[in-house]
């Protein structure tokens, strides 16, 4: 068993007994290397972020958050590159676009050699403009989507008009190559779609909120989100 099979196998162990842990001893008699191994073994998936957690005392050891992982999935051929095609094609400034380079590595990491040089193949020939959204915009809408928390945003209109709101997140959607924050806007009393790239600033607030679907939002909403030219003009909107 060669290193990168090994670590494999160590997350794959720690995570079939998971919460339970397994000491140095005990890893290093199982895939018969020494215990200094087994240490930088673990130590290098910590650096590499996989949640791997070493608890002291008596009952102690190494274990895996399996929260914080997916078990083996077996993709086929064409599986694989239809995920590395989507992360490749995923903007820098999209909507949790930010961990995709890490699980590019990952994905061609647990490929075969033949099948990895063909991903690296396609996503050398896909090629994506830089988005227009700020970072720190991206990430506060991020956390409200992801966290079900009010979010408040300085918006512009598309005449560059500029108004704040307070906005209670009900989605993301992606309409024509732009992306839009949809949601329960607190200051127009009304459903709204957000242009993020149209979104100057934006905090996340430490206030929950229950997402409401699209057709509590407006009820015509789900059916004009289906056409971009439409979703355009609720984004304008947005400035009465």
């Amino acid at each position: 068993m060669n290193r990168t099979e090994r670590l494999y196998a160590l997350v794959d162990e720690l995570r079939a007994i998971a919460p339970r842990p397994r000491t140095v001893g005990w890893l290093a008699a199982r895939f018969a290397v020494s215990r200094r191994t087994v240490q930088r073994d673990l130590q290098a998936l910590m650096e590499t972020g996989v949640p791997v957690r070493n608890a002291a005392g008596r009952h102690g050891g190494w274990f895996v958050d399996r929260d914080g992982t997916l078990p083996p999935i077996n993709l086929t051929a064409a599986e694989a590159l239809a995920v590395a095609a989507a992360l490749a094609g995923a903007e820098d400034g999209t909507p949790f676009s930010a961990a995709g380079p890490a699980a590019m590595r990952k994905l061609a990491a647990a490929l075969g050699e033949s099948a990895a040089a063909e991903v690296r193949a396609l996503t050398g020939r896909i090629h994506i403009l830089p988005a227009r959204t700020a970072p720190d915009v991206l990430d506060a809408v991020e956390q409200a989507v992801a966290r079900q928390q009010v979010a408040w945003i300085r918006y512009a209109d598309s005449a560059g008009r500029t108004s704040e709101r307070e906005v209670e997140p009900s989605g993301l959607l992606a309409a024509a190559g732009d992306w839009y924050l949809l949601g329960w806007c607190r200051s127009r009393s009304a459903g709204r779609g957000f242009r993020l790239d149209r979104i100057r600033a934006a905090e996340l607030r430490d206030e929950p909120c229950v997402p409401r679907p699209i057709a509590a939002l407006d009820h015509g909403l789900a059916q004009r989100a289906r056409h971009a030219e439409t979703l355009r003009s609720l984004s304008d909107s947005s400035r009465d």
